[in-house]
Parts: structure tokens; sequence; C-alpha cells
């Protein structure tokens, strides 16, 4: 009798991620058929099933992944001292994110404005998570009185938010050949230009 293998499982889930992502972001969620994905990760049908309960379950815990994975790069902002320095690592880690996982970043933006989405409870759920991060930095800016009056800080969090996916997304589709560091400092103009200089 043979265990569970952890290691091979855990890979197994990530080429099927990987394969769903991939489709997902090209068709859509509704688009895509498991068969679909076992052929693109080069895995028998039965492997989704045994990975996954449905091809609705892979794209919800695809989107918890990407999602955890997208918070990590941005809790990197929680431990800078400096201000200036978390808004900027707040905007490379969403560039950095999008530029590593661009199908995801069209998955995120599909599915978050489609109405009514079948993850759109899902993905509420982690939109708070990544906002929330992005409130935590906000919060500091307007403690230290820089953001500009009457500007809510809930606000000022979500608009960032979807500034640098807008962005990220834009720039992944229509304008590819800019650098990530290009990207990364017009947005840090944006960003300077709408509060008194830090």
């Amino acid at each position: 009798m043979t265990g569970t293998r952890p290691g091979r499982t855990a890979a197994t889930k990530q080429k099927l991620f990987d394969a769903a992502l991939k489709l997902v972001g090209e068709r859509g969620a509704a688009g895509v058929t498991v068969d679909e994905i076992a052929a693109e990760a080069g895995v028998a049908k039965g492997t989704v099933y045994y990975n996954f309960a449905s091809k609705d379950a892979l794209v919800d815990a695809l989107l918890r992944h990407g999602v955890e994975l997208l918070a990590a790069r941005l809790r990197v902002a929680e431990g800078e001292a400096e201000t200036e320095q978390a808004m900027e690592s707040l905007v490379d880690g969403m560039l950095g994110f999008f530029a590593e996982y661009p199908a995801f970043g069209q998955l995120l933006v599909s599915e978050l404005w489609r109405t009514p989405g079948q993850w759109h409870g899902t993905l509420s759920l982690l939109r708070d998570d990544i906002v929330s991060i992005v409130r935590g930095q906000m919060q500091r800016l307007s403690d230290e009185g820089r953001l500009p009056e009457g500007v809510q800080v809930g606000t000022a969090s979500a608009a960032l938010f979807g500034t640098l996916l807008v962005v990220a997304l834009d720039w992944q589709v229509f304008q590819p050949e800019r650098s990530l560091a290009d990207v990364r400092e017009a947005v840090l103009l944006l960003v300077r230009g709408l509060r008194p200089a830090l």
C-alpha cells in the first residue's frame, strides 16, 4: 500500500493551476472544460477530479491561490518603516505579481466585474483581503496627514487597488513593450501627485 505523496500532489495541483490559469485567462472560466484543463496540464481527466471535486472547485481554489500569492507580495509593505517605501512596495508587489502572472490579472478583472458572477462571493472575500492590506498603508498616509483633505481611507484604498489592477492589465495587454521600471515610475508619479509630497 502506498501513502500519499504530498510533494507529488502539490506539483500536480500546481500543474492544474497553471493550465487552468492559462486557459481561463484566455477564454474565461465558463469557456473552458475539464477535458481542456487536463490536456493542457498533461494529466488524465480523473486527476482533475481527484484533486478538485469539479471545474468550479478548481477555479475557486485557483482564485484563492492567486490572491494568497498576491497578498504575500503586498504584505512586504507592512514591514517598511517609511511610508514612501511602503507605497513603493505596494506598487512593486502588485505590478511584479501581474508581470509574472498576467493571465491571473485577466481572470481577476473579468470575474470581479461579471454581474452576477459565479465566484462573486469568493472574489468579494478575496478582494477584501487585498484591499485591507492597501488600506493599512493608506491609513498610515492619513495618520501622517498625507491624504488630501476629504479623501476617505476606504475610497483611497479601493482607488489604489483598482488603479494598480487596471494599469497592470493595460500594460500586459496593450503596452507589453513597456518595461516594468517604466510602468512602476509612471504609477508612482501618479500616486505622489495625488497627495502632498512625502
